[in-house]
């Protein structure tokens, strides 16, 4: 599989809710780091930090949330993807890069609008 068709299988997976598979396409030593200074942003260590203390905790934040693909930018390592983000009192694009190496990803960079972000966070 290419780095693109990780990279999208990955959001398929995630738009499902089967965060076990998801689980399986990052490195266990990777790197996601999120940009700005809300609750949320900062750098997770591993799947399973990101899962637990930013995934589980994006419908509670930001009800409703929901993410659309606008465009994919790849070549054999990096993948960006442009997303439209959308929940209560959101509307925002993004940007998130991966680096996929040996068929896993090793990083993830979210660079939100982390002003916007912050200020439609609810249940905090």
């Amino acid at each position: 599989m290419t780095a693109e068709e990780i990279v999208l299988g990955g959001y398929d997976l995630f738009a499902k809710g089967d965060m076990d598979s998801l689980s399986k396409i990052y490195h266990p030593h990777c790197k996601i780091k999120v940009n700005g200074t809300h609750s949320l942003s900062g750098e997770y260590h591993g799947f399973a930090s990101f899962a637990s203390n930013f995934l589980a905790k994006l419908n509670t934040v930001w009800p409703g949330f929901s993410l659309e693909i606008e465009k994919v930018v790849s070549n054999k390592t990096d993948v960006c993807v442009f997303v439209k983000i959308t929940a209560d009192n959101l509307s925002t694009r993004s940007i998130h890069h991966f680096v996929v190496e040996n068929g896993l990803e090793v990083e993830f960079n979210i660079y939100d609008d982390s002003q916007v972000m912050a200020a439609s966070m609810q249940n905090i």
